[in-house]
């Protein structure tokens, strides 16, 4: 979703839209996981947290009270989600894959970055932006410089752009050259009671089958696609909520 990108004349429509699919679903969902970069930056004060986004939490406060099963990933944009979310929220974080199994299938799911081979440069900084020394040098810019240089950074590296569609030239989303697809079949050789992988990150949004039993699904997104994925009974399969 990477709610706050472009400010709020680009990120409030699609938040709205993203509430009224969950009012949508608020029936008869009995979980719901959010699987990374719900924001573009997210950093937690010991006081404060980001302006904005209260339609999102509000909503997902309501539902939580409800007794709907909320979870949340970390993304490469959110990475410093930390204790509110459970404390205010009643809401989960998963600062990695987690694996589950539903109506007798096995799901592994997880944002998506930093698995499979290459991008060491990112890893590397992940590990450094993931250090407790790193969090604390940081608590102590002013929110105002803090969030704000982080959200500078994050408009150089994307220009609100973040759409990558699946013919796209530019990034190799199918077979060998990438890298969700490749950790999806190694990790599969060791495990291969896992009937479908499950990841955000790419901003594609695309459902295939990589083994006889097992299927990657890579979830879109709220930029382009308005993409989601329903496991239930009847089976699993990806929808697009109409704008």
């Amino acid at each position: 979703m990477h709610f706050g990108a472009g400010g709020p004349a680009l990120s409030l429509p699609r938040e709205r839209h993203f509430v009224r699919w969950l009012d949508e679903i608020a029936h008869d969902a009995r979980a719901i996981y959010l699987l990374g970069d719900v924001f573009d930056f997210w950093f937690e004060y010991k006081k404060a947290i980001p302006k904005g986004q209260v339609r999102l939490l509000g909503k997902l406060a309501e539902l939580s009270d409800k007794g709907i099963d909320i979870h949340i990933f970390t993304g490469n944009h959110d990475l410093w989600l930390a204790d509110y979310f459970p404390n205010e929220l009643g809401i989960e974080v998963h600062t990695g894959p987690v694996l589950r199994e539903w109506f007798g299938n096995r799901y592994f799911l997880a944002h998506g970055d930093g698995l499979g081979p290459g991008d060491h440069g990112y890893k590397a900084m992940k590990k450094v932006f993931l250090n407790p020394v790193s969090r604390w040098l940081f608590r102590w810019l002013h929110p105002d410089l803090g969030i704000g240089l982080a959200r500078w950074a994050s408009s150089l590296s994307n220009h609100h752009d973040y759409a990558v569609p699946a013919n796209s030239p530019e990034v190799e989303l199918l077979g060998e050259k990438e890298w969700l697809y490749q950790f999806a079949h190694q990790h599969l050789a060791s495990h291969p009671g896992i009937n479908f992988f499950v990841f955000g990150h790419r901003h594609a949004l695309i459902d295939e089958q990589i083994g006889e039993q097992t299927r990657i699904i890579l979830l879109g997104d709220w930029i382009q696609y308005h993409s989601f994925l329903k496991i239930s009974p009847d089976g699993t399969e990806l929808g697009v909520f109409p704008t």
